[in-house]
C-alpha cells in the first residue's frame, strides 16, 4: 500500500468543469461564485482521497482528519484547506456542512455497500445535501424556507451520478451504492456491475432507482421560485433540468454499455429551458413562497 503525506499527493487532477452538472456557473453572481469554488476544491480534495485506489482505509481516515483539522484550527494548516478557510472568515459561516462531507468521505473509505433505500439516502444527507445548503447560506437564503427541496434535489443529483458510474465505481474500487434490496427485488447481481452491457435484471434495478430520483426531484421542483437570489434561482433551475432529462434518460438507457451524459449544445439547450421557464414563473413567486411558509408554519 502506498503511504502518502497529504491530501495534495491524491490529487486526481479532476476540476470543477468535469462535473456532471454545473459548479458555480456564470449565472452565480462574482461575489459567490469564489466560495463556492473555494468549498468544491475543498470537497475535491477530500473526496480524491477517499476514492484513491491505493490508499488503506485507515490512513484515508487519517488523511480526511488532518483536512478537517486544518479547516478548523484544530491541526496544521493545509493549502487544500486555506482557502474555504479564508472565505468561512469572511462571510463568518461555520465550517458545518464541509466537515459533513468529510464524514461521508469516512463512510466510503469504511464502506462499499449499501442495504436499502434508506440506507443510501443517509449516506446522501452527508455526501450531497451539504453543498445544496452551503451554496444557499452563502447566498444568505433562509435555511427554514429552502433546505428541505434543496436537499431533495441534491440527494437525486448524487443517485443519477451513482447510476451513472455504477460499472466503474464497481471496477475500480469495488463500491456499490447501488441499494441491495433493489437488486435482490429484481433478480439482479453485484457482479452484474462487471459486464459491459446490464443485463435486463440489473436495467430494472437502475429503471426503478432512475424513477426514485425522478420523484425526489418533483419534491425540490419548487426550489427556484423560494430562492431570493434570481441568479441562484435560474442556476438551479438549470441544474434540476438538467437532472430530470438525465433521469428519464436512465429510465431508458443502459450506463454500463452507453453514454447517458449531455453534449455539450444539449447541456446548454436543456438548461436554457429550465432557465427560461424559471424566468417566466418569477413575477409569481411571492404566492409560491407565502404558500410554502404557511405549510412551514403548521
Amino acid at each position: 500500500m502506498t503511504t502518502l503525506d497529504s491530501a495534495t499527493d491524491t490529487r486526481s487532477g479532476k476540476g470543477h468543469r468535469d462535473e456532471n452538472f454545473p459548479v458555480a456557473s456564470h449565472l452565480i453572481h462574482p461575489r459567490h461564485r469564489g466560495a463556492i469554488l473555494a468549498f468544491y476544491d475543498f470537497v475535491r480534495a477530500g473526496d480524491d482521497v477517499a476514492d484513491h485506489a491505493d490508499l488503506p482505509p485507515e490512513r484515508k481516515i487519517a488523511l480526511l482528519d488532518g483536512l478537517a483539522d486544518a479547516l478548523t484550527g484544530a491541526g496544521p494548516a493545509d493549502p487544500e484547506a486555506e482557502p474555504l478557510k479564508a472565505e468561512l472568515s469572511v462571510r463568518r459561516l461555520p465550517p458545518r456542512h464541509a466537515l459533513e462531507l468529510l464524514d461521508a468521505f469516512r463512510m466510503d473509505a469504511r464502506k462499499n455497500r449499501y442495504a436499502d433505500w434508506d440506507e443510501l439516502i443517509h449516506y446522501c444527507r452527508y455526501s450531497a445535501m451539504p453543498v445544496g445548503r452551503y451554496v444557499l447560506d452563502v447566498h444568505g437564503e433562509d435555511p427554514a424556507r429552502v433546505w428541505g427541496p434543496s436537499d431533495a434535489i441534491c440527494a437525486a443529483l448524487q443517485v443519477i451520478n451513482h447510476i451513472q458510474d455504477c460499472g466503474k465505481d464497481f471496477r475500480d474500487l469495488d463500491r456499490v451504492y447501488l441499494p441491495q434490496d433493489c437488486l435482490d427485488r429484481h433478480g439482479a447481481s453485484v457482479a452484474m456491475l462487471g459486464e459491459t452491457k446490464a443485463p435486463p435484471p440489473l436495467r430494472a434495478a437502475l429503471r426503478e432507482l432512475a424513477g426514485r430520483c425522478l420523484v425526489l426531484l418533483d419534491e425540490g421542483a419548487v426550489l427556484p421560485d423560494l430562492i431570493d437570489d434570481t441568479r441562484l434561482a435560474l442556476e438551479i433551475a438549470a441544474i434540476h433540468r438538467l437532472a430530470v432529462v438525465l433521469s428519464k434518460g436512465l429510465l431508458e438507457r443502459d450506463p454500463l454499455s452507453e453514454k447517458v451524459h449531455h453534449g455539450k449544445a444539449a447541456f446548454a439547450l436543456v438548461a436554457l429551458r429550465g432557465v427560461a421557464a424559471t424566468l417566466a414563473r418569477r413575477p409569481f413567486r411571492g404566492r409560491v413562497v407565502r404558500a410554502a411558509m404557511q405549510g412551514a408554519a403548521r
